[in-house]
């Protein structure tokens, strides 16, 4: 049987397991974009999935070599067996807030109009694009489905290269693809079992932390942190709700704000962390800048910390989510609370310190 399916993004953490749900409902044989550097990986993870000791290249993972930087997908002449798709899921992006103008500008803007380019050729059905909730930039107040250019500045290129995409993709949409956006907010582990890809995003806190004294930890504090909103969602929801609403037409050309209606501030996130962790953490008043520069000369000696991570202390954006909880009604898919699954999350890192905070790019 030839693929129905075409994904970008796999192996990577969200990508393999969309693949997996897609198998569930036999909606295969899916053909994988991967980059020939992780080919190898892919094979593996392939297997995995499918439960084989060995990738089976007839099997109902297809992996396909190329790169969505480059005109279609540098699949050459391999694009022509790609004419019994008729779905693409595009999850491939750089997923690193400290990402270069250039290489958000290749991988995020311009592969994803490539992607777009050969979704249009295949005439396909349906397009689901995984976006993030993050194209709100330093959007001051409450930013729902409806909203996208809204003259916001960027705390950063990967949310302004995101942004940027979604545009592309909302310009298709007009034009009459059927397609689907999915915003997630910030994607940590699975809430039953803590498993992640890498430790980004929330899990530099943790690490710092962890690399501390239990009997008393210190996390910096910057001002307006105590009424910011750090809105973090579990991969399983993402995930099961990526699968459902996939499946559902009332989901074409919609924009779907996967994040939690009710997530903690600041100052109460970092409470749940260090409950977890079992620490005494001491928040120690400082400017964002002096925090930043502190943050640098940790990372120059090996600790694990991303400066950037800091602008998301002040970030002014609160989410909403009325198109999700419509289409979701129903289903049961919605995103557990932080706390009841933090300390699986605070587990998985104690038994897994090998993982990275590297983006597969």
């Amino acid at each position: 049987m030839s693929p129905r399916v075409l994904l970008t993004g796999f192996p990577g953490f969200l990508g393999s397991q969309v693949v997996e749900r897609l198998l569930a409902r036999d909606a295969g044989p899916v053909a994988c974009l991967v980059q020939p550097k992780f080919r190898a990986l892919a094979e593996e993870r392939a297997a995995d999935v499918v439960g084989d000791d060995a990738y089976d290249a007839d099997g109902p993972i297809r992996l396909y070599e190329g790169d969505i930087t480059e005109p279609g997908l540098g699949l050459g002449d391999a694009l022509a067996e790609l004419d019994s798709v008729s779905e693409v899921y595009h999850l491939a992006a750089v997923y690193d807030l400290a990402v270069s103008r250039e290489v958000g500008e290749a991988v995020n803007v311009r592969g994803t109009e490539h992607v777009l380019d050969v979704a249009e050729d295949l005439a396909v059905d349906r397009f689901h694009y995984v976006s993030t909730c993050y194209v709100s930039g330093r959007y001051d107040g409450v930013f729902t489905e409806d909203h996208l250019r809204e003259g916001q500045s960027f705390n950063n290129h990967y949310e302004e290269t995101k942004y940027r995409a979604e545009v592309l993709v909302h310009e298709r949409m007009a034009e009459g693809l059927p397609a689907t956006v999915y915003r997630p907010s910030i994607v940590v582990g699975d809430s039953e079992t803590g498993e992640t890809g890498k430790y980004d995003g929330p899990y530099y806190l943790l690490r710092l932390l962890l690399a501390q004294p239990a009997l008393l930890s210190v996390a910096p504090t910057i001002p307006g942190a105590a009424t910011t909103e750090l809105n973090v969602v579990p991969r399983d929801f993402v995930v099961d709700a990526i699968d459902y609403l996939s499946q559902h037409e009332a989901a074409v050309g919609e924009v779907v704000q996967l994040c939690d209606p009710a997530p903690l501030r600041i100052p109460a996130f970092v409470d749940s962390v260090a409950d977890a962790l079992g620490h005494r953490v001491v928040s120690v008043p400082t400017t964002k800048g002096l925090a930043k520069r502190g943050m640098r000369l940790l990372q120059a000696r090996g600790v694990a910390a991303e400066p950037a991570t800091l602008d998301y202390f002040d970030h002014p954006t609160r989410y909403a989510c009325p198109n999700a909880r419509r289409l979701l009604a129903g289903s049961g898919i919605e995103p557990p609370a932080f706390n009841s699954y933090v300390d699986r999350l605070v587990a998985y890192v104690r038994a897994h310190p090998e993982i990275r905070s590297d983006a597969m790019v």
